[in-house]
Protein backbone atom coordinates (compact mmCIF):
# COMPACT_ATOMS: atom_id res chain seq x y z
CA UNK A 1 0.00 0.00 0.00
CA UNK A 2 1.41 3.69 -1.35
CA UNK A 3 2.02 5.63 1.74
CA UNK A 4 2.10 9.84 1.32
CA UNK A 5 4.09 11.57 4.19
CA UNK A 6 3.36 15.85 4.12
CA UNK A 7 5.87 17.82 5.27
CA UNK A 8 6.86 21.66 4.87
CA UNK A 9 4.64 23.35 7.14
CA UNK A 10 4.90 26.29 9.84
CA UNK A 11 4.35 29.47 11.11
CA UNK A 12 5.02 31.95 9.17
CA UNK A 13 3.87 35.87 9.05
CA UNK A 14 1.29 37.03 6.31
CA UNK A 15 3.33 37.78 2.78
CA UNK A 16 5.32 35.61 3.71
CA UNK A 17 5.93 31.71 1.78
CA UNK A 18 6.20 28.17 2.46
CA UNK A 19 7.06 24.76 0.28
CA UNK A 20 4.99 21.85 1.29
CA UNK A 21 6.15 18.91 0.18
CA UNK A 22 4.09 14.97 -0.42
CA UNK A 23 6.62 12.05 -0.54
CA UNK A 24 5.38 8.76 -1.63
CA UNK A 25 6.88 5.37 -0.54
CA UNK A 26 6.73 4.21 -4.24
CA UNK A 27 6.40 5.86 -8.02
CA UNK A 28 3.03 6.83 -8.40
CA UNK A 29 1.51 7.58 -12.19
CA UNK A 30 -1.85 9.37 -10.74
CA UNK A 31 -3.04 12.78 -9.90
CA UNK A 32 -2.38 14.05 -6.44
CA UNK A 33 -4.25 16.01 -5.33
CA UNK A 34 -3.22 18.85 -1.84
CA UNK A 35 -6.13 19.34 0.06
CA UNK A 36 -6.82 21.85 3.42
CA UNK A 37 -8.86 21.88 6.56
CA UNK A 38 -9.20 24.72 8.90
CA UNK A 39 -10.68 24.38 12.44
CA UNK A 40 -14.28 24.09 12.24
CA UNK A 41 -14.36 23.48 8.32
CA UNK A 42 -14.44 21.01 5.68
CA UNK A 43 -11.72 19.88 4.23
CA UNK A 44 -10.90 21.91 0.51
CA UNK A 45 -9.12 20.93 -2.09
CA UNK A 46 -6.39 23.39 -2.89
CA UNK A 47 -4.71 22.54 -5.79
CA UNK A 48 -4.08 19.18 -8.42
CA UNK A 49 -1.50 17.82 -10.84
CA UNK A 50 -2.19 15.27 -13.17
CA UNK A 51 0.48 12.37 -14.79
CA UNK A 52 1.16 14.65 -17.29
CA UNK A 53 1.45 17.86 -15.69
CA UNK A 54 -1.59 19.80 -15.65
CA UNK A 55 -2.28 21.70 -12.99
CA UNK A 56 -5.96 23.25 -11.31
CA UNK A 57 -6.22 25.43 -8.76
CA UNK A 58 -8.83 26.43 -6.26
CA UNK A 59 -9.86 30.33 -7.25
CA UNK A 60 -8.56 31.54 -3.62
CA UNK A 61 -5.04 30.50 -4.24
CA UNK A 62 -4.71 31.16 -8.67
CA UNK A 63 -1.22 32.81 -8.54
CA UNK A 64 -0.10 32.66 -5.20
CA UNK A 65 -0.10 28.87 -4.95
CA UNK A 66 1.91 26.74 -7.51
CA UNK A 67 1.87 22.37 -7.51
CA UNK A 68 4.99 20.86 -9.26
CA UNK A 69 5.99 17.08 -9.62
CA UNK A 70 9.39 15.12 -9.47
CA UNK A 71 8.18 12.04 -10.47
CA UNK A 72 12.51 10.66 -10.32
CA UNK A 73 11.59 11.77 -6.48
CA UNK A 74 8.21 10.52 -6.04
CA UNK A 75 7.08 14.00 -4.43
CA UNK A 76 5.04 16.35 -5.44
CA UNK A 77 5.16 20.02 -4.14
CA UNK A 78 3.36 23.03 -3.23
CA UNK A 79 4.87 26.40 -3.59
CA UNK A 80 3.02 28.89 -1.00
CA UNK A 81 3.75 32.73 -1.93
CA UNK A 82 1.83 35.55 -0.72
CA UNK A 83 0.31 33.77 1.91
CA UNK A 84 -2.83 35.10 4.01
CA UNK A 85 -4.05 34.59 7.45
CA UNK A 86 -7.12 32.47 5.66
CA UNK A 87 -4.61 30.21 4.24
CA UNK A 88 -3.87 28.55 7.96
CA UNK A 89 -5.16 24.82 8.24
CA UNK A 90 -3.74 21.65 7.86
CA UNK A 91 -2.79 20.69 4.45
CA UNK A 92 -2.69 17.26 3.10
CA UNK A 93 -1.87 15.07 -0.49
CA UNK A 94 -3.83 12.04 -1.73
CA UNK A 95 -3.66 10.62 -4.65
CA UNK A 96 -7.26 10.28 -7.02
CA UNK A 97 -8.18 8.04 -6.85
CA UNK A 98 -7.48 7.79 -3.54
CA UNK A 99 -5.66 4.34 -2.83
CA UNK A 100 -4.22 5.48 0.79
CA UNK A 101 -5.30 6.86 4.17
CA UNK A 102 -5.00 10.14 4.59
CA UNK A 103 -1.45 11.03 6.43
CA UNK A 104 -1.13 13.15 9.24
CA UNK A 105 -0.79 16.56 7.03
CA UNK A 106 1.48 19.24 7.87
CA UNK A 107 0.05 22.32 9.64
CA UNK A 108 0.66 25.90 8.03
CA UNK A 109 -0.23 28.89 10.10
CA UNK A 110 0.15 32.45 8.50
CA UNK A 111 0.08 34.95 11.56
CA UNK A 112 -1.98 39.30 10.74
Amino acid sequence: QVQLVESGGGLVQAGGSLRLSCAASRSIFSTINWYRQAPGKQRELVASITSGGSTNYVESVKGRFTISRDNAKNTVYLQMNNLKPEDTAVYFCATFPMIHPWGQGTQVTVSS
